[in-house]
């Protein structure tokens, strides 16, 4: 009892020195904590999809391919969960459950090394069910504050970069350990349980947000049945389009972070596994830059417009990028940077900006995750429906034309219904202004 007493006491102390820091170290230790944590998390979720499990098939389906959807059937489960999960999550909760999470996560790696083949991809189903809803608990240690634009962007660009370290570090495994394939995923794991333990214990730590957060971004509190209920009816007109949007950038995310190691082989990268994390960190540091700069926009309204902008913007360079390799402007490495630049462009800010202005914009009392588990859940069964596509309609394609097709059809959708969305949102802020 003297114990917890005592810790709970040195955790006030600490979030007091943080709240009396100034605005700059206060960002700093919040941010880089937060990134460590998603980051880490990464560790138990991507590694695998480094190794191609070459050879191997069920009912004719590649292992490799059985093995992503495995995963993103778990993770798409995770997400329908978490929009529940996440919207009535308490904030003294949410570093225990991350760990609780991620632990069941990276023992059912142990179980995918040990159980042999084929029976073992349900353990990569069983590894995505509780990591879809880490996201959702990590961001809110930042949403509702007056830098949550700089700090979410910090924390997105950790989908970017620790997607490259994860592979790198899966890649290096193979390669330099010479550690198979089936018990790499949960090595790659073991380097990162520390790292995950001390970012979990230094971003618990962090103070809600102040009298000052609260009214600039409105409060932030969990949303329950009716909430949820009003907001979606208050929003459908927005939500569908831009939704929709994500949904695309969703599923090309994921075929970039699971099938590069195949694109790769098939450009000339067969044996650099620094690959992934040079292209992945010059990817960080651009989206960072762009969206990061989104606090300065002290009018919620504005931003929240010209997040619509920088969406589509990040829609035309992927398109663009794509139409310059096809013409042979530039080369595959320069096409893919580009492009998945343009894609993160797109997709970074729907996960630190859209919806936390959009909460602001209307000063709805709730909580991003809400939102945010409703679009992830729809984006990753996109996924799904694509993966299954590819395998089952006999169509011969190299990976280069896959991904050109890819981008194509995801850039010029993308345009158009962020394009209805912006609109659909002007619209709405007209009748808000009327209301009110």
């Amino acid at each position: 009892m003297e114990q917890a007493l005592s810790f709970a006491i040195s955790k006030k102390a600490l979030q007091k020195r943080l709240e009396q820091s100034p605005s700059i170290l206060f960002i700093l230790y919040v941010s880089i904590s937060a990134f460590s944590v998603y980051a880490c998390m990464y560790g138990f979720r991507k590694p695998f999809t480094s190794a191609s499990y070459n050879g191997l098939y069920i009912l004719g389906v590649s292992y490799k391919t059985i093995l992503v959807i495995s995963q993103v059937i778990g993770y798409v489960i995770s997400k329908f969960y978490g929009i529940k999960f996440i919207a009535t999550m308490q904030a003294e909760k949410r570093a225990i459950n991350i760990i609780i999470l991620i632990g069941i996560a990276w023992l059912s790696l142990l179980l995918f090394a040990i159980v042999p083949f084929p029976y073992n991809f349900i353990f990569m189903f069983i590894n995505g069910l509780p990591l879809g809803m880490v996201w959702g608990l990590v961001f809110g240690f930042i949403e509702g504050r007056k830098y949550t634009e700089l700090m979410g962007a910090v924390l997105a660009t950790s989908f970017i970069f620790a997607s490259g370290l994860a592979k790198t570090v899966g890649k290096w495994l193979v390669l330099g350990l010479h550690i198979n394939e089936w018990q790499m995923p949960f090595m790659a794991g073991l380097l990162f349980i520390l790292p995950l333990i001390i970012s979990v214990w230094l971003l618990q730590k962090t103070p809600p947000p102040d009298e000052e957060d609260k009214a600039i971004r409105t409060i932030r509190k969990p949303m329950h049945a009716i909430e949820r209920k009003k907001f979606l009816h208050q929003f459908a007109i927005i939500l569908i389009p831009v939704i929709t949007a994500y949904s695309l950038l969703t599923i090309l995310r994921d075929f970039c972070e699971d099938f590069a190691n195949e694109l790769w082989i098939e450009v000339g990268f067969k044996s650099n596994a620094a690959i992934f994390t040079e292209t992945s960190t010059i990817i960080s540091l651009l989206v960072l830059l762009l969206v990061g700069s989104f606090f300065l926009f002290k009018n919620n309204y504005r931003a929240f417009q010209f997040a619509h902008v920088l969406i589509f913007i990040g829609f035309l360079m992927a398109l663009f990028a794509t139409l310059a390799y096809q013409l042979h402007v530039i080369s595959s490495l320069v096409w893919f940077l580009l492009a998945t630049s343009g894609l993160y462009l797109g997709y970074v800010p729907y996960n630190c900006l859209y919806f936390e202005r959009l909460l602001a914009t209307y000063k709805v009392q709730g909580n991003v995750g809400f939102v945010m588990y409703i679009a992830d859940a729809v984006g990753y069964l996109g996924t799904v429906f694509i993966l299954l596509v590819k395998e089952f309609i006999s169509i011969k394609y190299s990976w280069v034309n896959f991904f050109i097709t890819l981008f194509y059809i995801t850039s010029i959708i993308g345009m158009c219904l962020i394009v209805w969305g912006a609109r659909a949102s002007v619209l709405t802020y007209k009748k808000y202004q009327l209301c009110n």
